[in-house]
């Protein structure tokens, strides 16, 4: 794409987002033309979708309480994520419905793969093809691969915007103060056609999400000095060395900290569905039944890998740019602070009581989130593995170093003068 920009001389990265929301929308590079003022056709449709995009995105009128929006939940303050401490957050018709799931970060995800269930690419020698398994796609379970997908799930769940149908939120969008808006970008007839109508507003909300100033801005202090214009201190280059050390952290064996060959930043995810054996979390309403499992790949929400038991308990590895903006993590909101979070890497399996219940008994309960026919699922490469008992691989000192590193991901970073 960016050879076909610098081909229509689209070279500022303002004019490369353009291209990206029409990528983003269908449009192919033999589908633009080459002359001028029909590029700047194009590019003022892109703004003005984006821009649409922005206000529906912001608007809870557009959901059935008329009390919730899609930033309600994707807080544009806090890195389009959670705006809050909860670990799930409450919707609905009637804004008490919980949800069953953290809420995700909606940054980043430009370069996400389409789901693919085998992923291959090179050994570390580089001459021998390793499959990686369930990679790619959207959403905590990768279910779906466009940003239009993505958005049509809040929109419709009950406990979210909870909008009865497609029919309801078109009838909502109508209403809205930029109705005569939607109608010159769709055309005047597009509210009596309703799959062109809810379709549209798909699009809008996709375009909204590739504005790279607002949810891939590359502006952190890790990314500044990529390019030679920021020094970590002492503690984040530590965390850094750990970060990366297969043998320490091996934090970068999902969470990729390297350009792409291409000389893309790093996304700090490769985009895996793995199973870390998070301990339940009895603060999600519809875990006090004891027979309810978030299983992820293998459902409930997903429902076309339910038969395939060695998928069950895999969730999406998420990037961690902007992690140390958030409240919960994982995708239970089983830990509420970022240190925490690192701590349960490195004493998994060397201090598992300090993260499961016991039973009855007074053993252990380790992987209590996931039926036991499933647990063999779950990731042992390092920084997990070792006993109970045994030195776990980070110490108090580097969980804090690493800790460090990553709060230099953090977006909107300015060297001091």
């Amino acid at each position: 794409m960016l050879q076909f920009c610098d081909g229509l001389r689209w070279k500022k990265p303002y004019e490369r987002a353009v291209l990206a929301i029409l990528f983003a929308l269908g449009v192919m590079p033999t589908a633009i033309p080459a002359a001028a003022t029909d590029r700047v056709q194009l590019e003022r449709r892109a703004v003005a979708l984006t821009a649409l995009g922005r206000q529906m995105f912001s608007d809870p009128s557009l959901s059935a309480s008329g009390r919730m929006s899609c930033a309600s939940c994707h807080s544009p303050r806090n890195a389009f994520g959670p705006p809050n401490a909860l670990a799930v957050q409450l919707g609905g018709a009637d804004t008490r419905q919980s949800g069953v799931r953290a809420v995700p970060s909606l940054e980043y995800l430009q370069a996400a793969p389409p789901f693919t269930e085998h992923f291959f690419d090179s050994d570390d020698e580089g001459d021998e093809s390793v499959d990686n398994g369930p990679t790619g796609g959207l959403t905590w379970d990768g279910r779906v691969d466009r940003g239009r997908n993505q958005a049509r799930i809040p929109l419709l769940a009950p406990f979210e915007m909870a909008n009865a149908s497609p029919a309801a939120f078109v009838e909502k969008l109508r209403r809205t103060r930029y109705a005569d808006e939607f109608r010159r970008l769709f055309g005047d007839a597009v509210f009596s056609d309703l799959g062109n109508a809810f379709g549209g507003a798909l699009e809008a909300f996709e375009a909204h999400q590739q504005s790279y100033l607002e949810f891939y801005p590359y502006s952190s202090k890790y990314d500044a000095y990529l390019v030679g214009k920021a020094g970590l201190a002492a503690a984040e280059r530590r965390g850094l060395r750990l970060f990366e050390d297969p043998a320490k952290g091996n934090c970068a064996r999902c969470h990729i900290s390297e350009r792409a060959n291409d000389g893309t930043p790093p996304q700090f995810t490769d985009y895996g569905l793995v199973a870390l054996g998070v301990p339940r979390n009895r603060a999600i309403p519809a875990n006090k039944n004891p027979a309810y499992f978030d299983l992820g790949l293998c459902g409930p929400l997903r429902r076309d890998f339910r038969d395939q038991t060695e998928y069950c308990g895999r969730f999406m590895t998420p990037t961690l740019r902007n992690v140390a903006t958030r409240q919960v993590f994982f995708h239970n909101g089983a830990v509420h602070t970022l240190r925490e979070a690192v701590a349960f890497y490195a004493e998994r399996d060397t201090s598992p009581e300090k993260w499961y219940p016991r039973d009855a008994a007074g053993q252990v309960r380790k992987f209590d989130d996931l039926p036991a026919r499933y647990r063999a699922n779950v990731e042992t490469e390092p920084p997990f593995g070792g006993r109970p008992g045994d030195p776990p691989p980070l110490s108090d000192a580097e969980i804090d170093d690493i800790v460090a590193f990553l709060h230099t991901l953090t977006d909107g970073y300015r060297p001091p003068r």
